[in-house]
């Protein structure tokens, strides 16, 4: 392949991301858009029917990834592809970057975002004060958002009293809830990320019916959570790969962490407890 084919590549995948990019894509049409950017100088040519066949889907879900791009159907996205295939790479700046390096650059993106957000640090301080003082403090988090909710609660064990990790779902999440609040909760933290499970926003529902006040970090200000929050933190979600990255979320998360150490006024003495019984049990390799 000469340097102009592959610069030409190049621009042809850098279009197509930034096509599918603010688009909440189903798994399977997430497979239709990767096998796409993998195509993506054949893309425009591309029947329905072989579409499908590349991207080892059906072809009414390809007719279906059309509509979810705002297409009136697939014959309406070729046209459109083959309109701006003419386009010219000049091998420099975004259109230089693969589908991996893309999707860095979209998480890199999300935390600028965030950063601008966290220039008003109110928000932060007074869920950083809600967690603090509620005792104990129930953390939720489920399917795609459940490792958020366990490392934030690692975390936070280290310095709350009592934090308790909510992240299986069932007939007993309303239980574990109602126990907390019985047990002096007046706070409960959640990370809401996509797909949104219904469980959470019933959770949720739930958890101000019992009054504890919700602190939410959600992917979006409008996600479907939004509702039933008290305070919604936002921090978006990568969505260039087959499955969402969570970076700025998770970066959201320690942000909470340090504004509840700030409410916690023995906090440095029980991390100094820790690190000193670490020493001593010989928890960690130096």
């Amino acid at each position: 392949m000469s340097m102009a084919d592959g610069n030409t590549s190049r621009s042809a995948s850098a279009r197509l991301q930034q096509l599918f990019e603010g688009h909440r894509l189903t798994p399977t049409q997430r497979r239709i858009a990767h096998c796409m950017v993998r195509r993506a100088a054949d893309a425009p040519f591309l029947s329905s029917v072989e579409l499908a066949e590349l991207a080892g889907v059906s072809q009414p879900s390809v007719t279906r990834f059309a509509v979810a791009l705002g297409f009136d159907g697939y014959p309406a996205l070729r046209k459109h592809l083959r309109e701006v295939a003419p386009a010219v790479d000049t091998g420099a700046g975004e259109g230089a970057y693969n589908e991996y390096q893309q999707a860095v650059q979209a998480e890199i993106e999300n935390l600028r975002h965030l950063s601008l957000l966290l220039a008003d640090p109110v928000p932060v301080e007074r869920a950083g004060r809600l967690l603090a003082d509620s005792r104990p403090l129930p953390v939720l988090g489920l399917r795609a958002a459940s490792s958020q909710a366990r490392g934030f609660a690692y975390f936070a064990a280290k310095v709350h009293p009592d934090v308790r990790l909510l992240d299986e779902g069932g007939t007993m999440l309303a239980d574990r809830i109602d126990a907390a609040g019985r047990a002096g909760a007046t706070a409960l933290l959640c990370f809401a990320l996509p797909r949104h499970p219904r469980e959470v926003v019933d959770a949720l529902e739930h958890a101000r019916g019992v009054g504890l006040t919700v602190v939410t970090v959600a992917d979006s200000a409008f996600a479907p959570v939004a509702k039933h929050t008290d305070l919604l933190l936002p921090a978006a979600v990568g969505t260039g790969l087959a499955f969402d990255t969570a970076c700025a979320p998770m970066l959201l998360g320690r942000v909470l962490l340090e504004a509840m150490c700030d409410g916690l006024p023995d906090a440095q003495a029980r991390l100094e407890e820790f690190d000193a019984t670490a020493a001593a049990r010989g928890l960690f390799v130096e």
